[in-house]
């Protein structure tokens, strides 16, 4: 670099007599040094700011494209989770009217099974009950029997005498001669 600097200052103090140097001194230097200057400048400058300008903008060009890109690419992938989510959404609100279906039909089936098993106790209540009253019916009967075979027995015996009692006896034998003679 230092080198370069050099040499444009010894290009300033060459002598001028008949030859062509750079004058750096800028208030002595005339319009047509100044134009030629800006006219180097714009022409090179021109080429390389426009290298410069054509560069950015094919970056941001492709900033915008790869943007672009991502975009679609993001809303696509929007898309398919909104669907999945349609999806997931439809699944779940077929597993809950599913489940509560489900969950009627077993309350019907709880229902209907408890109706049954509080029919056939009822039923077999009512046979119980029905069993204990023939029971106690038929208790009842053989007490009564009992008792008033007892009271005839206590009746017959204050009332029959030894004499009456064998009378009776023989009668009855006599009755069951007879019968039996009729049955032959």
């Amino acid at each position: 670099m230092k080198n370069l600097t050099d040499s444009f200052v010894y290009l300033g103090h060459w002598p001028s007599a008949g030859s062509f140097g750079f004058n750096t001194d800028i208030l002595a230097t005339n319009p047509i040094n100044l134009s030629v200057v800006f006219g180097v400048l714009i022409f090179f400058g021109k080429g390389v700011l426009n290298d410069l300008l054509d560069n950015r903008k094919q970056r941001i060009l492709n900033t915008i494209r790869n943007s672009e890109e991502l975009r679609e690419g993001a809303i696509q992938q929007l898309e398919k989770a909104r669907a999945r989510l349609r999806k997931v959404e439809t699944e779940a609100d077929q597993f809950r009217v599913n489940g509560y279906s489900e969950i009627e039909r077993e309350k019907l089936n709880l229902i209907n099974s408890t109706y049954k098993t509080l029919k056939q106790l009822e039923n077999y209540k009512n046979e119980t009950i029905l069993f204990e009253q023939q029971r106690t019916i038929n208790q009842v009967r053989e007490r009564v029997f009992q008792q008033a075979l007892q009271g005839a027995i206590g009746t017959l015996n204050s009332c029959l005498s030894n004499e009456l009692h064998l009378r009776t006896i023989n009668e009855n034998i006599g009755m069951f001669g007879t019968m039996k003679e009729i049955t032959d």
